[in-house]
């Protein structure tokens, strides 16, 4: 079974912004965009906000390296989660991990995103493919405040 395949991200989730890419240099500001939208929700700890700017950090970088313009990345949110989903106009070619190479070549990225993310994929749709990666929310338990509303 492959890792990455052909399926459409789940329904239910609201997009909070859409941001065009055009080159290399401008991940550090998606990635504090990123870590902006999901500090405001005080549901989820640190370690769910470093997994989203990893996510999003190596969808757009690939989709960037190896796709073609124009490219944009979409952060969404529903009560149980985040979708994070790049889009790009290079519709032959399906994201692929690395196989047989040497890891100092890099190429490890999609199954970083596999390992963080509870659901991952990619489609295309017309003129333009993306990849996309849900990663659930931290459910607060009944009754207990939630950080920084104490």
């Amino acid at each position: 079974m492959a890792l990455w395949r052909s399926a459409r991200p789940p329904h239910g989730f609201t997009e909070l912004w859409c941001q065009p890419l055009g080159s290399l240099a401008e991940l550090g500001r998606l990635r504090a965009r990123v870590r902006d939208s999901v500090a405001t929700d005080p549901a989820d700890p640190e370690q769910t906000v470093d997994g989203l700017v990893l996510i999003v950090d190596e969808l757009a970088s690939n989709a960037l390296r190896h796709g073609t313009a124009p490219v944009w990345a979409t952060l969404s949110r529903s009560r149980h989660g985040w979708l994070v989903a790049v889009t790009d106009a290079r519709v032959e070619t399906p994201p692929a991990p690395a196989r047989d190479r040497d890891p100092r070549n890099g190429g490890f990225g999609l199954y970083l995103v596999a390992d963080l993310s509870s659901g991952h994929g990619w489609f295309r749709n017309g003129t333009q493919k993306t990849a996309w990666a849900v990663v659930p929310s931290s459910p607060l338990r009944s009754g207990e405040p939630s950080p920084g509303r104490r």
